[in-house]
């Protein structure tokens, strides 16, 4: 071959190296079609290209082409061993015109076992990125007669080497970074099934341990569930740990809250719109569905959608199709519907609010979540569940006495689980000591005072808790309701009581025919200790 000749191959094997790694957008795929192009226009063959392992200190074959998977596995050194190691060493390129009459060549890799024996050279050069030596690129040439011509092989491969030199460097950041995100997405995965266990459930009680049951046996299906219980019975974490515990749980959990978004966008959340489908709709847009899909989407508050988005619904679960508002065209989808309510949704169907046919498309496997009030066993353990939470996450070591136990125990706990979960950051976040009392309970609870869920009718001498408004007699004049004698007299029966019950909350509210919650109150309202001197320390922390 001509000089001229060579400098044209040498010029277009550049050129397509070069333009391999502006187009190609995967960096492992654009070199190895560089090596590749080395081979077939070059004539250097069994090309490698070595980096420097932080977490080893060794070199190891990252991309290689002649080389098989066997061979690049066993393509590692250690830096200053043979030939590659000592390229990376200097950082001064070595040149071996015969391998066979050279002892530091080690053919690690086996590949130069069963060539025939004509002469091989071997070429390497250091990878060199910003002045630091990251690696190594090396090459054979088979040695045809005296016509080869080692230096300028070595002048291309060094010219080679610093053309993707930045590429390379790229190419390990990108690697190390796609480890360390799969590192953490292990991590959350686990993380999330731990926090979701079914196993791990806070709760003791028969009701919970049915639930536990029904969600172990239906996350294994595909079926569609539908939660229902009052507001903060933790429906959404149901959803969650069905999910999580699913075949399912590599994909998308998308949720939704129906009654939080307006009737006019509602549609277009769940389904999505096309471009120009509305006002505003300047681009299209994929719908909740499409999000989700193969995973699972949980339609949170399904008893507020309206009758024209239930039937858009109804034909989604019916042929697992949707279409985008503005759309002719139909999106096949993969999606487990989980719905919560905590509405009645029977009831709504007789008085013509919700759908008959849509409640038994998602009402295929039901469960319901009982009430806090109605699963008091549970609340000692959800109470210590959450505490130990929320000092880990406020740096603080705040524990609860019996007494702070046992007023929990009395409350009814009209907002459920998140009430009690609210009350216990409350607690955690602004208590100057370093344990709860039964006092700090009682005074946090009527901070917040709510509206008590249907409890049950009492007598009308019981000493339920009274709203101070004025009430009209038969006359139609106004009198005052609970007079300071008749307040003088009810502290003076409360003391009464506790001194008979030994200062026994318990005891002395059920004998008074309140609860502990009203008789703590009462207590604050009239200016009560928690008992008398001897009694108080066994509410504190030693």
């Amino acid at each position: 071959m001509n000089p001229n000749q060579k400098i044209i191959q040498e010029l277009t094997a550049f050129f397509s190296i070069s333009r391999e790694l502006a187009s190609c957008p995967d960096l492992d795929e654009a070199l190895g079609k560089i090596l590749k192009i080395m081979d077939e226009q070059l004539g250097l063959h069994r090309s490698s290209i070595l980096l420097l392992q932080g977490d080893s200190g060794e070199l190891s074959t990252e991309i290689a082409h002649g080389l098989s998977e066997s061979e690049k596995q066993k393509g590692r050194f250690k830096v200053g061993e043979g030939i590659t190691g000592a390229v990376l060493k200097t950082g001064d390129p070595i040149v071996v015109p015969d391998i066979d009459l050279e002892p530091r060549f080690l053919n690690r890799t086996g590949s130069r076992s069963q060539r025939s024996r004509e002469k091989l050279a071997f070429l390497a050069v250091p990878l060199t990125f910003q002045g630091r030596n990251i690696g190594v690129l090396s090459a054979d040439r088979t040695i045809a007669g005296e016509g080869s011509d080692l230096d300028e092989d070595l002048r291309v491969l060094t010219t080679i080497s610093s053309i993707i030199a930045q590429a390379v460097v790229l190419r390990k950041r990108f690697s190390e970074e796609k480890k360390r995100l799969e590192d953490q997405t292990v991590r959350l995965e686990h993380a999330l099934k731990n926090r979701y266990a079914i196993d791990g459930w806070i709760g003791r009680s028969r009701i919970m341990q049915q639930v536990s049951e029904s969600v172990h046996l239906v996350s294994r299906s595909r079926a569609t569930v539908l939660i229902m219980g009052e507001s903060g019975t933790g429906k959404e974490v149901i959803a969650k740990a069905i999910h999580f515990n699913s075949p399912r749980n590599k994909k998308p959990f998308i949720q939704i809250n129906c009654a939080a978004i307006p009737e006019s966008l509602l549609e277009s959340e769940l389904f999505g719109h096309e471009k120009g489908a509305f006002t505003g709709a300047h681009i299209a847009r994929p719908g909740k569905f499409e999000l989700a899909h193969e995973g699972t989407l949980f339609l949170d508050e399904i008893g507020e959608i309206s009758p024209a988005v239930q039937v858009k619904l109804l034909r989604v679960l019916q042929e697992r199709v949707v279409e985008r508002i503005g759309g002719s065209k139909t999106v096949p989808i993969d999606v487990r519907i989980i719905a919560a309510t905590n509405r009645n949704l029977e009831e709504a169907i007789r008085k013509n609010q919700f759908r008959e046919d849509l409640y038994y498309r998602l009402n295929v496997v039901p469960i319901f979540l009982p009430p806090l009030r109605q699963r008091k066993e549970d609340i000692s353990l959800l109470a210590a569940h959450f505490l130990s939470r929320f000092n880990e996450e406020n740096g603080r070591s705040v524990e609860m006495t019996p007494g702070a136990i046992e007023a929990m125990i009395q409350h009814d706990w009209p907002g459920n689980v998140r009430e009690l979960e609210n009350m216990l950051e409350r607690l955690v976040v602004m208590s100057p000591k370093d344990f709860v009392s039964q006092e700090d309970v009682v005074r946090t609870l009527a901070l917040f005072p709510t509206k008590q869920p249907s409890l049950p009718e009492r007598s009308p001498d019981s000493r339920a808790e009274t709203t101070y408004l004025p009430r009209h007699s038969s006359n139609g004049q106004e009198e005052t309701l609970l007079p300071q004698a008749v307040s003088d007299l009810e502290r003076k029966r409360i003391l009464d009581v506790l001194d008979r019950c030994g200062w026994i909350k318990t005891r002395a509210a059920s004998l008074l025919g309140i609860t502990a919650r009203q008789l703590g109150y009462r207590m604050m309202k009239y200016g009560i200790d928690s008992g008398p001197p001897f009694m108080v320390d066994k509410e504190r922390k030693p």
